[in-house]
């Protein structure tokens, strides 16, 4: 198996939204973002599957050495292979990636955030760094197109985390930010113990507003000139825009089930939303499309 086989198969087995985005891209482009994808998935996994701490924290300072060696013209893994030809070319930096091993250990760090600015933060690594990498590799010429990919990849990250409540409260974390729970009543308990009552209702609105305030917020950032080349992200925010609100139609009952697109509708969104430019989402979000 190749480098890029490796990396291939390990986007696809993930079943996630962002691999429809994947399909539509150039073969080069394709390659340098699936890498990138597999590369996030490496590290998130490490988190996720390592059950102890401690060997997560060494797993991570692996992979630390692991995106270092890549910058030295030696990588050693799959992925770092796959990846080293398209950096120069899509301008991947390494304080990007050591930015997004960072937001990983700040899930080994704390399971709670305090307020908004704390969890926008994480998210910022997680996910919001991702996005601007992500950027360079579909390909821009205005800068203010990488606030459109940060504001993106905090909505992604966001309608991720409402989605992962019940799951996540089943390892023990809850990043709804503690002061949102405290305006609206709800106690960690209830999340923890998966009691589902209206003041958790109410809570998840609320965050499902702020989320999509930063789906407007990103849409509007995008310039006129990138966005035929940023397509795969708004292809990708059109699938998650339809999560969020799959998510109020089934009244935000995440405690205990995890709700989710089918592979049809995604592939269908992801399609329709090539087809049209993103024109229609970025309509449906009160910015007039051109």
């Amino acid at each position: 198996m190749t480098p890029d086989e490796y990396c291939q198969d390990k986007a696809a087995r993930s079943g996630s939204s962002f691999y429809y985005a994947f399909l539509f891209l150039p073969p080069e482009r394709r390659r340098a973002i699936i890498a990138l994808y597999a590369l996030c998935r490496e590290l998130d996994d490490v988190v996720d599957e390592v059950s102890d701490p401690s060997l997560a924290r060494v797993k991570l300072g692996w992979w630390r050495t692991q995106v270092a060696a890549m910058y030295q013209d030696r990588p050693e893994h799959p992925v770092t292979r796959a990846l080293q030809p398209h950096l120069q070319a899509y301008g991947i930096d390494q304080a990007r990636l050591e930015a997004i091993i960072d937001g990983m250990e700040m899930d080994l760090d704390q399971n709670r955030y305090l307020d908004w600015p704390g969890l926008r933060k994480y998210c910022w690594h997680a996910a919001g760094v991702v996005g601007e990498l992500s950027a360079g590799i579909f390909g821009y010429h205005d800068p203010a197109t990488l606030v459109y990919a940060e504001k993106l990849g905090l909505a992604f990250q966001l309608t991720n985390i409402l989605r992962d409540v019940g799951d996540d409260a089943r390892r023990g974390r809850i990043y709804l930010p503690v002061n949102d729970l405290q305006q609206h009543g709800v106690r960690a308990a209830d999340i923890l113990n998966g009691n589902e009552t209206e003041a958790f209702r109410q809570l998840m609105r609320f965050e499902a507003e702020r989320t999509r305030q930063l789906y407007r917020e990103a849409v509007q950032a995008l310039p006129e000139a990138d966005r035929r080349a940023q397509r795969p992200g708004l292809l990708m925010a059109a699938i998650y825009y339809a999560l969020l609100e799959e998510l109020e139609r089934d009244n935000w009952q995440v405690l205990h089930q995890r709700i989710s697109l089918t592979p049809l509708r995604k592939l269908w969104l992801a399609w329709s939303t090539w087809v049209n430019g993103g024109k229609r989402l970025v309509r449906r979000l009160g910015q007039p499309a051109a």
